[in-house]
């Protein structure tokens, strides 16, 4: 079994929205089932090591230098510690290679020049769908017909009108049989969703979503470079069309 945790970066913008990050990115983690106890087990003792000690959730908008949530629980750290817990976080994924990122970047521009995607909900449910079929696809390509591999999409909890919407749309996608929708016969169950503060690897999705929402956005590959090993690739290592998606891909920018 095969766990996808997925977040997104920053707030789908609306339409008539003012001056918005060029780049919407929703990421996703896939975990074995094996690998979650370690993984959540590492994530402990880095927060509890005493030059970091991190008594609440990971989420990359804490790290911003702007931040003045209350709640922030690394507030106490400097930007040369926050440094350091960032790349020891990354590292976390990176020392499992079992563990894959699939990703997809929409150009928000692009995205609402198109005749479907007219409202901030349209924009995150069609930066979901190629996350999903990336999922589907790696399901399939780590297990047989013999012995399938099956997998679960967790997603962040983002509020009752928003998650009900997505559920329906998640439904939509794993059981419609339409040309230009993927045949989902590796998902187990329905969308689960859950609070970030109560998922470690919703914790580790928001974080890869925020790296490479900062890359797309402010060029800064700081930390999304960090990850590369872990993107899902095809043949020749190529991420591009795999571990990381485009939409809308004919129009792109």
């Amino acid at each position: 079994m095969h766990l996808l945790f997925v977040d997104e970066s920053g707030t789908p913008p609306k339409p008539q929205a003012s001056n918005p990050r060029p780049y919407f990115v929703i990421a996703g983690v896939a975990v074995p089932e094996t690998s979650w106890r370690g993984l959540a087990q590492g994530l402990n003792a880095l927060k509890s090591d005493k030059r970091f000690n991190i008594g609440g959730e990971i989420k990359w908008r804490f790290f911003g230098e702007q931040n003045g949530d209350v709640q922030n629980p690394i507030s106490h750290l400097s930007k040369d510690a926050k440094h350091a817990f960032r790349t020891e976080f990354f590292g976390l994924l990176t020392a499992r290679p079992e563990i894959k990122i699939i990703a997809c970047v929409t150009s928000v521009v692009a995205a609402y020049r198109t005749t479907y995607v007219n409202s901030d909900e349209d924009l995150y449910e069609y930066t979901y769908k190629p996350v999903s079929e990336r999922f589907q696809y790696y399901l399939q390509e780590c297990g047989s017909e013999e012995n399938p591999a099956l997998g679960i999409m967790i997603c962040d909890h983002r509020g009752r009108k928003q998650d009900e919407r997505l559920r329906n749309h998640h439904e939509k996608l794993v059981t419609k049989s339409m040309d230009h929708f993927s045949a989902y016969e590796n998902f187990v169950e329905t969308l689960f969703l859950a609070p970030s503060h109560q998922s470690v690897g919703i914790q580790f999705a928001d974080m890869v979503a925020g790296a490479v929402g900062r890359y797309f956005n402010s060029k800064d590959q700081t930390y999304a470079k960090l990850i590369v090993p872990c993107f899902r690739t095809g043949p020749g290592k190529k991420i591009q069309g795999f571990g990381l998606v485009k939409f809308p891909k004919a129009s792109w920018v």
